[in-house]
């Protein structure tokens, strides 16, 4: 069970394949049509529409912790509240290359604005996993 990014870290070591790891950072924004139970909601903290800002792909090695990811982040200059994770395999011991990583981040950015975000790993600020249900 993967409950940190530490935790993630150490899964994607201990694969068959290398991996290169695909992050899409979001901001939780309010929709405009939202209701006044909707807008409370989300001033609670709870609610809101996940909006891709950022999204990146890296191997393992190049954030081996949260703090280096989250650094970079803030460089940015792009606030966000969710980081969407997701992994691939290599083939022959060779991680899948920035270039391969494109199309499959492009998708995951859409799948992530269409509300399916079932097959990723959300994390919050501090690198801990988070239930959005």
């Amino acid at each position: 069970m993967i409950s940190s990014y530490s935790d993630l870290i150490q899964a994607s070591y201990s694969q068959q394949e290398p991996q290169r790891l695909l992050f899409v950072f979001c901001r939780a924004e309010l929709p405009d049509e939202a209701s006044p139970e909707e807008k409370a909601a989300f001033e609670r903290g709870e609610g809101g529409a996940l909006t891709p800002v950022v999204c990146v792909d890296k191997t393992p090695d190049e954030a081996p912790d949260f703090d280096v990811l989250h650094e970079e982040s803030r460089a940015t200059g792009q606030a966000w509240d969710v980081v969407f994770v997701a992994a691939m395999s290599g083939r022959g011991g060779t991680p899948p290359s920035s270039d391969e990583a494109q199309q499959p981040l492009t998708m995951m950015v859409e799948s992530i604005r269409l509300g399916h975000i079932s097959n990723y790993l959300p994390l919050d600020s501090n690198g801990n996993a988070v239930s959005l249900g």
